[in-house]
């Protein structure tokens, strides 16, 4: 029952930081004329959400931080190396994400930092895992524990984090196309991970890590307060990237990088079916979506953007919950 008590109290103080901190931000950002351009092929229907403000990400990152620092305090959480890497990569993408964002917002365009760049810069963020992971005993062994093997991977461990880590943040950012999708699936997926790194007794800090995803799930919905539709605010790369790597990390230190794949189904798909798109286009001339990612051919065929959304999140709750399935039960 404690570990309940602790997971409601990260949760609420989560959502009550992020509840008040997202009214002032709000009007901050409308004030700082903060507006996101939104490209005109997606559609007339988003084109009424141009000017919407970005950076939202601010709004669950600052609570997930504060409320750490306050735990700390109080002596209710201790400093380990996984909390430490988790914070790491969690403030990195943040800042890399605040980048993009800045730059596409200072020349009113949707081209932010150059892929060459981002990915130098993430590949510097895996190695900094890498490198703390190995110095406090972690072991380069990718676990299939449901049936019994363990690959020792060595120095490629380092090249798999980083390939976890970008293809998670670039599946969080796909997906943030409409209101509320990718903040709904996000909150559902640190929930899903909260309860599989308490079964994780064995690991180093996994209180700590798990009080950390029950937080980030507490702020993520008191960022949909503002970020539901109609939205008031768009989470911008600074959160989506954030929220991928995070996602990632969670998985990489609780050895559970194939339950990511079922947790993050939803982001899975959408990732498959943009890269099903560009493959089909450049090699067949042909289309097989009407627009991609996933949400996009929904919206093309009729459906409201509301109705994709909850359908999205019914299919990504139901993957999160056959993933706590096989990561604490099986």
């Amino acid at each position: 029952m404690l570990i309940l008590a602790k997971a409601a109290m990260a949760i609420m103080l989560g959502f009550i930081i992020s509840m008040i901190f997202g009214f002032f931000f709000v009007q901050f950002a409308r004030k700082k004329k903060m507006g996101q351009n939104v490209s005109h092929t997606i559609g007339e229907r988003h084109l009424k959400k141009n000017g919407t403000p970005t950076m939202g990400g601010f709004i669950f990152i600052v609570p997930v931080l504060l409320s750490l620092i306050m735990l700390y305090i109080k002596g209710s959480i201790t400093l380990n190396h996984n909390l430490l890497i988790l914070i790491f990569v969690f403030i990195a993408y943040a800042a890399l994400g605040f980048v993009d964002d800045y730059l596409k917002m200072k020349y009113k365009n949707n081209k932010g930092i150059s892929i060459t760049t981002k990915f130098l810069l993430q590949m510097g963020i895996a190695l900094v895992f890498f490198y703390i992971f190995m110095k406090n005993g972690g072991e380069p062994i990718l676990w299939i524990t449901s049936i019994g093997i363990t690959i020792d991977m060595g120095w490629l461990f380092g090249i798999f984090i980083l390939f976890v880590l970008v293809g998670t943040s670039n599946a969080v950012n796909i997906t943030d196309g409409l209101d509320g999708l990718a903040t709904g699936l996000s909150a559902i997926a640190f929930l899903a991970f909260g309860i599989i790194t308490w079964n994780t007794g064995w690991m180093q800090g996994y209180e700590e890590v798990a009080i950390f995803c029950f937080l980030l799930v507490g702020s993520l919905l008191g960022f949909m307060l503002y970020n539901s539709h109609p939205a008031k605010i768009f989470m911008g790369d600074l959160g989506s990237l954030a929220l991928g790597g995070a996602l990632a990390t969670v998985a990489i230190v609780t050895r559970h990088e194939l339950s990511l794949v079922l947790v993050g189904g939803v982001f899975v798909l959408e990732t498959i079916s943009s890269f099903v798109q560009i493959i089909a286009i450049r090699k067949f001339h042909k289309k097989i979506f009407k627009m991609a990612p996933l949400h996009h051919h929904f919206e093309q065929i009729g459906w409201e953007e509301t109705d994709i959304v909850k359908l999205f999140w019914v299919v990504g709750f139901l993957l999160a919950m056959a993933a706590i399935t096989y990561g604490v039960w099986i």
